[in-house]
């Protein structure tokens, strides 16, 4: 049972050993209590949905939901659960599609754990906390100039799917999918499909 006065997390990683090297910094805090884990949105949503933490602790890379669209359900289902996002991808696409998202902070992994907890005690107060570095580099990087349907078939195109595969994955004609990609490729100042991938992936955008 924990503490009244206990800061009450949940934590959202997809690798187990991880979620418990956190969990144990944490609860080494005598103000902060871990009372929930998940390996992936979908069950954060579940869990934050049963315990209804203070904070949670969300990665952003993991299979299914995403830790963005898991922060977007988490805050849906349980609004007074501020998220953290703490990510090794320190990436400034990711930070700004994160606070869209309605996170409260964005921190990365190797942050010592004591900037850690310190970062979940000022989002609890309502502060919101993001690292310097990466606050600066998304400040000159600019907002994702990619549409939606642009990073769908961009991600799509990661693994070197061909346009009419992609097309028959997302209910479009084969010549839209050509030309999402051709305007996505202009957008991010690429010249080919792989390039345009890797820039796209390098900010974050996809």
């Amino acid at each position: 049972m924990t503490d009244a006065a206990q800061i009450r997390i949940v934590i959202v990683d997809d690798q187990a050993m991880l979620r418990g090297a956190i969990a144990a910094l944490l609860e080494l805090e005598g103000d902060l209590a871990v009372v929930g884990v998940a390996g992936d949105g979908e069950e954060a949503v579940r869990v934050v949905a049963e315990s209804t933490p203070d904070v949670c602790l969300m990665d952003i890379q993991m299979p299914g939901m995403d830790g963005i669209a898991a922060t977007r359900a988490v805050r849906a289902a349980s609004p007074g659960t501020r998220v953290l996002i703490v990510t090794t991808f320190a990436r400034p696409g990711y930070l700004r599609a994160a606070l869209d998202a309605g996170a409260s902070g964005f921190v990365v992994k190797d942050a010592p754990a004591e900037q850690l907890a310190e970062a979940v005690r000022r989002v609890h107060a309502g502060l919101r906390v993001v690292d310097p570095a990466l606050a600066e580099a998304s400040l000159f990087e600019g907002a994702n100039p990619l549409s939606e349907r642009e990073q769908q078939v961009l991600r799509l195109a990661a693994d070197g799917r061909s346009a009419a595969a992609i097309a028959a994955e997302v209910f479009l004609s084969a010549g839209t999918v050509r030309n999402n990609l051709s305007a996505a490729i202009g957008k991010v100042g690429a010249s080919n499909r792989a390039q345009a991938v890797r820039i796209a992936q390098d900010k974050g955008w996809i």
